[in-house]
């Protein structure tokens, strides 16, 4: 039992009230290792399309929390074996899952760090912590990796149907206003099962499911892939870019300690000892924030000017297209940009440039999603399903954006 007098239920605005199942739980929300994700943004730059979506990090820890609890309940009460050892690893592990997320989540998560994911991280934090509590996390450690012998846990923490992409879509869904990405959680976690070892749904619950892989689609390409976040991300590296270049050219500029840590070090996945961990522990939005706010004053052009477009919502022009971008259209940009500011290619490259994005909402070749049949038989949800676009849905769709300077900056 918890004795602290402390707050032990949370009031969520997507599931209500969300009860702390155990003193490790309490103890882990309390760590400042996850205290921080009050201070991480759950999807980045969309404030700047979606006024709404300022969430954090945090309270979509504790809403994949309850999910899950939900899901043990509703798979217990079918039969399935899950121990209260099990229990307790199955809800440390998906608490955990997004620990590891740097500032703005996905928006750096190759800037800060090179080549080193946040699922790295993550297990980083979660093995620091084990040795903090004496291996009480050595259960969740193993189903968070995906290595825990009952695979059907292992997949509720990561699948394509787990509890943190159920709970991010509809956490995300209500905070930008996109009804489209609503989902009914409640629907899907009552209809899952277990089939030889493997988490699978029910037949009943096939229109659920199809739900669920419309709405993914609809979220990603129309919050998380929208062209104008997606130019704002980039312009959020470029940003990181130029200021390593200057630290490195012996400009001065103003950042936390934490920030210069990482600005000044190259670090990769040999490099991530406890000391990286420990700056890593001290770095989030704030830190980045802040140095944008100080930088759009520096005398450098494309440092300054890159700071302002994101602090004044002056964003580069962009846009979306089926088909590579034609290199004429794109250079025409450059030049003219260019010459006006009397720019090297160098420095330009900063402010007309294109790239790829791609989406697939549905991996019918990886973890499957597997609908049980009355007769027994499991059939992946894209046979199983009488709509065609399912199968549409495994494909990779792959969109061209060029971005450029919409005036004179």
């Amino acid at each position: 039992m918890i004795k602290s007098k402390k707050l032990k239920i949370f009031n969520d605005p997507i599931y209500g009230f969300i009860g702390i199942p155990s003193a490790l739980i309490f103890n882990l929300i309390e760590e400042p290792y996850f205290q921080r994700l009050r201070r991480i943004s759950q999807m980045g730059l969309s404030y700047l399309v979606y006024p709404g979506a300022h969430h954090t990090r945090f309270p979509h820890a504790l809403g994949s929390m309850h999910l899950m609890q939900q899901s043990i309940q509703s798979l217990r009460f079918k039969g399935v074996s899950i121990t209260k050892e099990e229990e307790e690893g199955l809800l440390c592990a998906i608490l955990l899952h997004d620990i590891g997320h740097g500032p703005f989540s996905h928006a750096m998560e190759h800037s800060i760090v090179e080549g080193v994911s946040h699922e790295y991280i993550s297990l980083m934090f979660m093995e620091e912590l084990n040795r903090k509590y004496k291996g009480k996390l050595s259960v969740a450690i193993s189903i968070f990796k995906g290595q825990y012998p009952k695979k059907y846990l292992n997949q509720l923490v990561s699948s394509q149907i787990d509890m943190d992409r159920m709970d991010y879509l509809k956490r995300d869904s209500f905070y930008t206003g996109v009804a489209e990405g609503n989902i009914n959680s409640e629907r899907l976690l009552t209809m899952l099962n277990v089939y030889n070892g493997e988490l699978v749904v029910e037949e009943k619950g096939i229109y659920s499911v199809e739900k669920f892989l419309m709405a993914r689609r609809f979220m990603y390409w129309q919050v998380y892939l929208h062209k104008t976040g997606l130019v704002a991300e980039q312009l959020l590296i470029r940003i990181l870019k130029r200021a390593k270049e200057l630290l490195e050219a012996g400009e001065q500029l103003p950042c936390s300690g934490a920030l210069r840590f990482f600005m000044e070090h190259k670090i990769s996945k040999e490099d991530f000892n406890q000391a990286v961990l420990d700056q890593f522990a001290k770095l989030d939005d704030v830190d980045i924030m802040w140095a944008i706010k100080c930088w759009q004053d520096e005398d450098d052009f494309v440092l300054s000017t890159l700071c302002k477009m994101i602090v004044n919502r002056r964003l580069l022009h962009v846009k979306l297209k089926n088909k590579p971008i034609n290199q004429e259209r794109l250079q025409k940009h450059f030049l003219k940009f260019k010459n006006k500011y009397s720019l090297t290619d160098k420095e330009t490259a900063y402010f007309v440039f294109s790239g790829e994005t791609h989406n697939q909402a549905y991996d019918a070749e990886g973890q499957h999603i597997g609908i049980l049949r009355s007769n027994g038989k499991i059939t992946d949800i894209a046979k199983a399903s009488d709509q065609r676009y399912l199968k549409a849905l495994s494909k990779t769709v792959v969109k061209y954006y060029i971005c450029y300077p919409k005036v004179a900056v």
